[in-house]
């Protein structure tokens, strides 16, 4: 029986799958051969580090928590970097991130040992190339999704401490008290308060005891926060990275907010 003249071809005869590439006669595309794609979100992530200039260097403090989305995944990570004992770093957000530029630090750290010169990285030299770095991964527009707080001590300089940050644009600048993520809404507005209503200046001390009320402010406030944190203290003695402290907190109140679902 001879087909129907006036039938309608099945629609796209011949065509490609959905969701596939469909070739042209004499083309052949392979997957090498695709755009390139990049991770376009952090997935697993660390909250806020903040950070306390005081008289002879600096402090920084970060949880121990990596975040899977809302998940609170992974409880005992470290997101504090003791690079050597004049420089320390601490770094929110992609922790994967976060561990590829480790893996680079300490790679250009053991070099640098490798050398036998007695040439140390100060915290302007750490600050200055992870600026650079990131700046040029943001450029490919492939970026490391990290803000980073980098603390020193400066044996040139007067009051000895240095404390930098940089976020995954490649923006940086120094400033006496530095928190990222939330507790650049939450933390920061303590500790500047507390810094100038002390004229300006920290003691060890009064540093820590800044640090330890903000991280307690956070656990209460930030839902990815942890009650665990790390501290890293640098003066000219040396770099310390103080074991994971709990938290102390007082939930009395708690029964007295109401109206929420």
């Amino acid at each position: 029986m001879d087909a129907d003249p006036f039938s309608t071809a099945p629609f796209w005869q011949n065509g490609p799958s959905p969701g596939q590439f469909y070739n042209t006669p004499g083309t052949n595309i392979t997957s090498n051969q695709l755009p390139r794609s990049y991770t376009q979100q952090p997935i697993v992530t660390g909250t806020s580090v903040i950070g306390v200039e005081f008289d002879g260097g600096a402090v920084i403090a970060a949880d121990t928590l990596g975040s899977y989305g809302s998940l609170a995944r992974f409880r005992g990570i470290s997101r504090l970097l003791k690079v050597n004992e004049k420089v320390a770093i601490g770094a929110s957000g992609d922790y994967a991130d976060f561990q590829f530029l480790q893996d680079i630090i300490n790679q250009k750290v053991l070099d640098g040992k490798c050398l036998n010169d007695n040439y140390h990285f100060s915290p302007l030299a750490i600050h200055t190339w992870l600026t650079r770095v990131l700046y040029n991964r943001r450029t490919k527009i492939n970026p490391l999704w990290n803000n980073i707080v980098v603390a020193g001590y400066e044996e040139d300089k007067e009051k000895g401490s240095y404390l930098g940050y940089v976020d995954k644009l490649g923006v940086a600048y120094r400033a006496p008290t530095i928190a990222t993520g939330y507790g650049a809404y939450i933390a920061q507005p303590l500790l500047r308060s507390s810094y100038e209503s002390n004229n300006n200046s920290f003691t060890q001390d009064q540093a820590i005891s800044a640090i330890d009320r903000c991280m307690r402010v956070l656990l209460y406030r930030d839902a990815r926060a942890w009650n665990q944190y790390e501290l890293a203290i640098i003066t000219k003695d040396g770099c310390q990275v103080r074991a994971p402290q709990p938290i102390s907190t007082n939930w009395d109140i708690a029964q007295y907010v109401k109206g929420y679902a």
